[in-house]
This record gives C-alpha cells, sequence and structure tokens, in this order.
C-alpha cells in the first residue's frame, strides 16, 4: 500500500501468484524501482522513489513484477509498472519541483576563524592541510558580513563557527567570537558551533548574548576509550571538561547536537556511551540530540585505513548491535537511507535529485578571506572558489562546476536505480576521486535499506 495512504503493504495483496493465468502487463518496469532483500527475513522491500510507493513483497511477488504480470492492476497503480513517457514527464516535473523548493531552502554558511587546536586527535583529518597560521581580524570578519548581505540578501541563512576549533581558551579568540555574535545579531541571524567542547563551560555566558542555534559536540565513547582518542596536544584527557560543558548548555537551555565519530576502534563503545547519555537525562531532553560520524579519509590518507568502516559495513554492525542493545535507539536512530523517515512519518521523503548542498545551501569562508564549497573543502589547497577579503573574487567556472551538479549531469547516476535515494553522493569525495565533482560518491542503497526495512518496518 502506498505510503501516502498511511498503510504498507504486507505481501499477499498483489493477487495472482506466478503462473496462475496472469497476462503480461504491456506497461515497461519503471527505472526507478529498487528492490532489495530484507535482512533475516524471506521477504523483499521495493522502494519507488519517483512515485513515492514502498511495499514489503514476497519473492514470487518480485517473480511477478519482473515478467510483468499485474492482475490486479496494483503494481501499475504504484508506479512500480509505468508508461515510459509519461514516467520521463513525472521525472522532469519532479525535478523542477526539486530545484525550486531548494532556491528557497535556508543556506548554512560556515566561517572558519582559525584552522588551529588544542587537540591532537588520532584521526584528525585536517593534520595534512598545513593551513596558514594566523589569527583573524575585525577586517575579515566585517568584510564576511558584507560579503553574505549583499551574496545572500532575500535568503534565509544562518552561520555556523567552525574550525579548527573556534572556541580556544585565550583571550583574543574570546574577544573575537564576542564580536561575530555582535555582528550576527546585528544581521539578525542564528549561529551554529562546532566545536571539541573542552572550554565549552566558559563560552555559555557569551553564547547567552546571542541567538544560538545549536552547539555540536564530539564523545567518541565512555571515558575510557573517548580519552585514548580525543586528547590534548600534551596527551591529557578531554572527558570530564566536555562532560562539564555539554551539562552547561543544557542547563542555560542551549541546544546540544552530541556527534560520536566512530570506526571500528571505538564502535563496540555506542552501548556504552548510549547508557552513559540515558543516566545523564540527556537523552531525555528536547535540546538534545545525536548524530554517528564515521571516520573515513578525505583529502589524505588516514594512517590506520584498517580501522575505517565503508558505510555498508558500519551500518550492519549498527544493525547487530541494535539488535543486541535496543536501548541505543533511545540516544541514536540510523537512517539506513529513507527508512527510518518512511517508518516516521508513512510516507515517502522528497525523490533526491542532490545529495550535495555544496555552493547550493551551503558554502564556507576561512579567516584568510577565502571562499569554499563547504566544510568538506574548506582549507584544502585547490579547492579555493575566489575571495570576500581583501577584495570580492570569484571563479564563476569552478562555482559552476558544484552548482550545475546533480544526478541529470553525473552519468552514471542517469541510469542507476537508486539515484534518487542517493542523489550522487558527496561532490568534495567524488571530486577527490575522480578529479572532477561531476561524478559519484555513490552510496550503498540497497544495503542500507535491507537492514532499515528489517529493523524499522517488518517487526
Amino acid at each position: 500500500m502506498n505510503y501516502s495512504q498511511k498503510k504498507i503493504h504486507n505481501k499477499s495483496n498483489f493477487s495472482s501468484p506466478l503462473g496462475a493465468g496472469g497476462s503480461i502487463n504491456p506497461m515497461a518496469l519503471s527505472n526507478h524501482n529498487i528492490i532489495t532483500p530484507i535482512k533475516d527475513s524471506e521477504d523483499f522491500f521495493i522502494v519507488n522513489p519517483l512515485s513515492k510507493s514502498a511495499d514489503i513483497i514476497s519473492a514470487n511477488e518480485v517473480k511477478m513484477l519482473k515478467n510483468k504480470l499485474d492482475p490486479s492492476g496494483e503494481f501499475e497503480q504504484k508506479g512500480y509498472l509505468t508508461d515510459e513517457v509519461k514516467e520521463k514527464k513525472t521525472f522532469k516535473l519532479a525535478y523542477l519541483d526539486f530545484t525550486e523548493k531548494r532556491e528557497e531552502d535556508e543556506t548554512q554558511l560556515f566561517f572558519v576563524p582559525n584552522y588551529s587546536c588544542n587537540f591532537a586527535c588520532s584521526y584528525c583529518y585536517q593534520e595534512g592541510y598545513n593551513p596558514v597560521q594566523k589569527v583573524v581580524s575585525i577586517e575579515v570578519i566585517d568584510a564576511f558580513y558584507d560579503y553574505i548581505k549583499t551574496e545572500f540578501a532575500g535568503k534565509r541563512k544562518y552561520i555556523t563557527i567552525f574550525g579548527g576549533e573556534p572556541l580556544l581558551p585565550r583571550d583574543n579568540q574570546r574577544t573575537m567570537i564576542a564580536y561575530m555574535l555582535k555582528k550576527s545579531n546585528e544581521a539578525k541571524l542564528d549561529v551554529a558551533f562546532v566545536t571539541n567542547g573542552y572550554t565549552l563551560a566558559s563560552y555559555v555566558d557569551l553564547f547567552k548574548t546571542a541567538s544560538i542555534r545549536e552547539i555540536q559536540v564530539t564523545l567518541d565513547g565512555t571515558q575510557e576509550v573517548h580519552d585514548g582518542r580525543r586528547y590534548l596536544k600534551g596527551k591529557q584527557p578531554t572527558f570530564d571538561k566536555i562532560i562539564e560543558g555539554i551539562d552547561a548548555c543544557l542547563a542555560a537551555g542551549l541546544n546540544i547536537n552530541l556527534r560520536m565519530v566512530v570506526d571500528k576502534e571505538n564502535i563496540g563503545n555506542l552501548a556504552g556511551l548510549s547508557r552513559f547519555a540515558i543516566d545523564k537525562g540527556w537523552t531525555s531532553s528536547p535540546l538534545f540530540k545525536t548524530q554517528i560520524g564515521r571516520n573515513y579519509e578525505l583529502h589524505f590518507c588516514n594512517s590506520t585505513p584498517e580501522k575505517l568502516f565503508d558505510r555498508a559495513t558500519l551500518y550492519e554492525k549498527m544493525y547487530e548491535m541494535l539488535k543486541e542493545h535496543p536501548y541505543i535507539a533511545e540516544f541514536y536512530k540510523p537512517a539506513f537511507s529513507i527508512a527510518k523517515y518512511i517508518s516516521e512519518h508513512e510516507e515517502l521523503p522528497t525523490a533526491l535529485f542532490d545529495s550535495c548542498p555544496a555552493c547550493k545551501t551551503e558554502w564556507a569562508f576561512d579567516f584568510t578571506g577565502t571562499i569554499y564549497s563547504c566544510t568538506a573543502t574548506v582549507g584544502n589547497k585547490g579547492d579555493e572558489l575566489g575571495t570576500f577579503y581583501p577584495t570580492v573574487t570569484k571563479n564563476e567556472t569552478a562555482i559552476e562546476s558544484w552548482q550545475n551538479r546533480d544526478i541529470t549531469t553525473i552519468e552514471e547516476c542517469k541510469t542507476c536505480s537508486v539515484a534518487l535515494a542517493c542523489g550522487g553522493g558527496c561532490a568534495s569525495v567524488a571530486k577527490h576521486k575522480s578529479g572532477h565533482p561531476n561524478s559519484p560518491d555513490c552510496r550503498p542503497v540497497k544495503e542500507l535499506l535491507s537492514l532499515g526495512a528489517a529493523y524499522y518496518l517488518n517487526r
């Protein structure tokens, strides 16, 4: 049953079994059917992001569909069987709707006041950048706010202050952050922070002077595990100070987005961290949310690649852990591609023609006056797109190569059945692999939907 009808089909409604007198349907199989076996089940999950249909079906019904046997007409009704001309028109209209709505989306503007950091994390992806080491100036901050006032006039937007570590324990750093918050207040802009959390408690009084959307803090596990990965440059522990900062923010009414960066070294501690957060009362707070960040190679080779998960294997591991420790879901619920969305909303999300926000609804800027496409490229030599200080310059050709990228321009995506659930992936990762952003960063959609259907829909 189509999710717009608030019910999932649970087998057997497609009438005639294979070979029981059904006739071949003259229509074609949709190019956007995603069919995957459900983990730990004999059934299959079928999703069509274009027609917004999703069903749990039997192996026999999969054979019926592939042979275009549709005695009840339900395969056609749900768009699994379709007229090719009609489907192309539907695709074009959905694409236009997607791009029009994206124009109205809020834009996230990242600003990096410094690339320096007080941590020496064992897996730091920025360690190979060797960026310019200097302090942000008032002039650069003023130029940044002048630039976004002009370039993003009329756009809904907010600022995220990023790093390096933006909340360093230095007087001049605090002065610059205070100035940025003052400028944001004048511009009536929300501000978010991405921080390691070590000095967080000392900045809470300053945050109270501005409209803070959220503070993202990284905690890689319970105390022993976290302190073995995320420590100060002198190897001193950081866990207790981060907990103090999170507690202080929640007490002050500030939203916390807790991120756990996982690899094979610490994934086993997900259950422990979940229990810790539950016992602290964090998970019951409306101010608290979580995310899992996968440790992976970006622009530089990781010194311990054997510790890294590919996306499918990571989610397979989380699926098994959720079965063994169900309370993890109180701390974190994996998306499993679009399976979680379907479960929570009883409908499919908008077809994803583009999953990369770079140069569309995301831009990044740093204290040198340089413009970049996103957080994955900021500070990386060769990924500069222009300057906002001391003068405004733009590499329009490079910018357009990011802005024009979506599944309609990536050759591999044009014939891929999972494209509308994948969206082409990350353009920065794709560019690093192929030399240009207009190439795919493929996501294991079928594998994730298999797990998600088992966890969220087939129980």
